[in-house]
């Protein structure tokens, strides 16, 4: 593989390490039967205030630490408003998204373009001289090698485990749930809770290591929470499809820029924000099997080609968490 590929294809994974971050976060918190609107104003709240302190402290632990607190705090609000008041989990989440990105834009003002701490990568030996798939998986930073343990161990636990079966199970149905032993609303404070802490985490991924240091308006962070919001959609509520739907994004991103050079023509904002509509439209073909439209088309196909496009969308459709965003009562 050609060598300036092959690196580009590694800080597609280095790139799309905070997105598989918080949306993973946000897969657990919503398999809970919490919806965390919040995510885009935490990713910005905790880039500022994680980068803030390593800058003040000299340590980037601390400074990771914190965004995974302020992302906590902020999920802790969600939950106390939505299950302990019973207020609306997307009023409440949206609320929070716009204050948090105004109060990183606000108080970040005086860190704008400073110099800080940042990550270096840290190439493990002699897995970083397989071929290949040394230089794309094992010449990283920490982070994403705990992004490739987080991806395997949060769908192991999601599935393969009884603590799992109860997170599925509040989300589902929390009545069964609870005739079961489950303590319902405080498993979902604390996989919301964790949820926000993980999304948290995502923001001085970037401010530390992968864009390194705090710009303000011109980060290029806005938005990204509102991505991670769809991914959970786009990857059916499973951590294994939520962390392709984060490589594929970084991915469309990616090739927008490699396609600047050979397509002249087009001007170079629309390849910036080509992946967006891109999502949204993996987005329309998760639940367009479901359209009665398409299964009346579907029947007026030859048998191979219904078969085909019928598998295709099977394997694309999913449906939310039964209970999500609907409070629960113990009766």
């Amino acid at each position: 593989m050609n060598e300036t590929i092959l690196i580009g294809l590694a800080g597609v994974i280095a790139a799309a390490t905070p997105v598989v971050f918080a949306s993973i976060g946000e897969t657990i918190t919503e398999r809970a039967g919490v919806i965390n609107l919040s995510a885009n104003g935490t990713i910005l709240l905790t880039a500022m205030a994680g980068f803030a302190v390593a800058v003040n402290t000299g340590s980037l632990l601390l400074g990771f630490l914190t965004g995974a607190l302020i992302g906590a705090l902020v999920a802790a609000i969600v939950a106390f408003s939505s299950i302990t008041l019973k207020q609306s989990q997307v009023a409440v989440g949206f609320v929070l998204a716009l204050m948090c990105r105004d109060l990183a834009y606000f108080l970040g003002d005086p860190y704008n373009s400073v110099s800080g701490p940042f990550l270096t990568p840290t190439p493990i030996p002699l897995l970083k001289d397989i071929p290949v798939l040394g230089t794309l998986l094992f010449k990283q930073d920490i982070l994403v090698y705990l992004s490739y343990l987080l991806i395997i161990g949060a769908a192991l636990y999601m599935f393969k485990t009884r603590p799992g079966l109860i997170l599925r199970g509040i989300g589902e149905r929390p009545a069964a749930a609870f005739v079961r032993g489950a303590n319902v609303n405080r498993l979902r404070y604390l996989y919301t809770i964790l949820g926000g802490a993980m999304v948290g985490l995502a923001g001085p991924m970037y401010s530390l290591s992968y864009k390194a240091g705090w710009k303000g308006t011109i980060s290029g962070l806005d938005g990204i929470g509102w991505i991670a919001l769809a991914i959970t959609i786009f990857g059916g509520w499973s951590p294994i499809k939520a962390a392709f739907g984060s490589y594929f994004f970084v991915f469309l991103q990616w090739l927008g820029l490699v396609l600047q050079s050979s397509l002249t023509n087009i001007p170079s904002q629309v390849l910036q924000v080509a992946p967006f509509p891109l999502m949204i439209l993996a987005l329309l073909l998760v639940n367009i099997g479901n359209a009665e439209w398409v299964e009346r088309a579907l029947a007026a196909m030859p048998d191979r080609l219904r078969h085909l496009i019928s598998g295709l969308l099977r394997s694309l459709r999913s449906s939310p968490p039964a209970s999500l965003g609907v409070p629960f009562e113990n009766e």
